[in-house]
């Protein structure tokens, strides 16, 4: 599987509390038929901005959880290569 880095803007302020819940929706759809896995959540609550890391099948795949889910993607992009 590959693993995606996804991007979500207007996040201002977003709690501890908020990211868990979003994160756990998609870990709540995820079990879905996309075969997506929502590894883990990063938030910048003064930035706005929410970073997901996935393994999917497809950058659609993790657009169709996140729309489910109720927080579409802004941005999705394949990681082809980590360490």
């Amino acid at each position: 599987m590959t693993q995606f880095m996804d991007v979500h803007h207007g996040f201002e302020g977003i709690t501890p509390e908020q990211l868990r819940e979003a994160h756990d929706a998609d870990l709540a759809m995820e079990k879905e038929e996309e075969g997506v896995h929502f590894e883990r959540a990063w938030a910048d609550p003064d930035a706005g901005i929410v970073y997901c890391l996935s393994e999917a099948p497809s950058a659609d795949a993790v657009q169709r959880v996140h729309e489910r889910a109720g927080h579409k993607a802004d941005e999705i992009h394949r990681v082809p290569l980590s360490i």
